[in-house]
């Protein structure tokens, strides 16, 4: 039954995932109730993210969807500071982060959901490639340590610094979250940070999520997707600051 389960949150959160992001605060309890200590949860989720962003990336390529050509810029900020993420212990104490965490989610819904404009157009002008490139590394570092919710940060960098409307920003987001999840689950796994079996069954639904996400990412109008993400962040935001 637990294994049916899984399967689902992975199909489930590979869809959310890629129309907006916050799927792994669905599969996180899952893997928990599969008896999964939080720290191996936190490593084994990490296939499922892998997988579901190599069927979307897939088809977004595929579809001449993704934005190849200026990837490479972002990408490499992105992975180191995954690295740095994934290999460190945070100093704050962790309350603290959530807290903070949950009331940046919150910040950035009301501008999801009153700006419309940027998002669905895209801003005319990237912003300071020094500046661009700095964002993404701390946005690298978040998403190697707990990974959860990392998808609404790229999304509102590709947005209001490297100028993508809300479709591109979601190709690109999975993208660079495939290229440094590659480095993360290497380091979580030897670090005896994986369990196998539930994150081939939580990846195998996730694949399959992943393509879906990446077929409704083109097919349904940028309004939605935007009404989408922000209703994940806020979801994200209560979980961050009530619920964990």
């Amino acid at each position: 039954m637990l294994e049916v389960l899984l399967f689902l949150g992975g199909l489930f959160s590979g869809v959310v995932n890629v129309l907006a992001g916050g799927g792994s605060f669905l599969t996180l309890p899952i893997l928990g109730l599969y008896g999964l200590s939080t720290s191996v949860a936190n490593g084994t989720n990490r296939i499922g993210i892998l997988l579901q962003n190599v069927s979307a990336t897939w088809r977004f390529i595929t579809k001449k969807e993704l934005d190849i050509k200026n990837a490479l810029f972002v990408t490499i900020p992105t992975i180191i500071g995954a690295v740095v993420g994934t290999s460190i212990v945070l100093s704050l104490p962790e309350k603290i982060v959530k807290i903070t965490i949950g009331i940046i989610f919150l910040f950035m819904s009301y501008f999801v959901l009153f700006t419309p404009k940027v998002w669905e157009e895209g801003k005319k002008e990237k912003s300071n490639r020094f500046l661009s490139g700095f964002v993404f590394f701390l946005i690298g570092i978040y998403g190697g340590y707990i990974q959860a919710g990392v998808g609404f940060f790229l999304i509102y960098a590709l947005t209001m610094l490297e100028g993508y409307n809300i479709k591109q920003a979601n190709a690109m987001k999975i993208f660079l979250t495939l290229m440094f999840t590659i480095f993360s689950l290497i380091l979580f796994s030897f670090n005896n940070k994986v369990a196998l079996i539930p994150g081939l069954i939580l990846g195998a639904g996730s694949f399959v999520g992943g393509y879906l996400g990446s077929y409704l990412n083109s097919r349904v109008n940028k309004k939605f997707i935007r009404y989408v993400v922000a209703g994940m962040m806020i979801f994200s935001a209560i979980n961050y600051l009530f619920f964990r």
